[in-house]
């Protein structure tokens, strides 16, 4: 399995820079959220959560800034990560050549999936004002309930190691839908190589909003 992103709207991708913070209200980042959860995948979640929750203005502005400083570190320190700033949050995707993966049937996490977690870690404690997102995905392979069980705790193996290496608890919501939300053809080799992975997206907190709005009235 990999840590992945889905990102099919050109609308919302690629957009590294702090005026899509800016130029999207918060009725309308909802609106915007809810049509792109029903059309890109099976209940895109993690885009739901992303365009969702974008408050916009002066403050998505602000908050856009920070998220952009954080993807750039991303990009920097972890090449094989795809890292498309989204809304007032970021999406990234991780995919084998990245190494992040895990052996059949297994759900720990070592060797090079270790490495690159261990600078994500990393990355995420220079930036404590965010939530982080995961959810669990799989091909279609074996039993529903089999496959179902294995993504949880695949998910919840990453959550667990990036907790172990100092990430604050309650920074963390982690899920998990088995094969129900495929991105690419289970009948291929390659598509359901695409199709095992956790997702990750990146949010500003409460906190980070609160002083958004405070820096930025008036």
């Amino acid at each position: 399995m990999v840590l992945a992103l889905i990102t099919s709207c050109n609308a919302v991708k690629n957009a590294n820079n702090t005026q899509k913070g800016a130029g999207i209200g918060a009725a309308g980042g909802a609106a915007i959220g809810g049509v792109i959860g029903n059309n890109v995948g099976k209940g895109n979640t993690i885009l739901g959560a992303l365009i969702g929750g974008v408050i916009g203005g002066a403050a998505g502005g602000y908050i856009g800034n920070r998220m952009d400083r954080q993807a750039e570190r991303i990009e920097t320190e972890i090449p094989g990560a795809e890292v498309n700033r989204v809304g007032e949050g970021i999406n990234i995707t991780f995919n084998e050549d990245a190494g992040v993966y895990f052996d059949t049937n297994k759900s720990a996490v070592k060797g090079a999936s270790a490495t690159t977690l261990d600078k994500l870690a990393g990355i995420l404690k220079e930036y404590p004002d965010s939530n982080i997102l995961v959810e669990g995905h799989t091909e279609s392979a074996g039993t529903e309930d089999y496959s179902m069980k294995l993504c949880e705790q695949r998910a919840e193996s990453g959550t667990q190691y990036l907790l172990s290496q100092g990430i604050d608890r309650n920074r963390f919501t982690t899920k998990w839908y088995g094969e129900d939300q495929p991105v690419a053809d289970n009948t291929t080799t390659e598509g359901k190589a695409k199709n095992r992975r956790v997702e990750l997206a990146i949010l500003a907190n409460d906190a980070l909003k609160k002083e958004a709005a405070e820096k930025t009235k008036g």
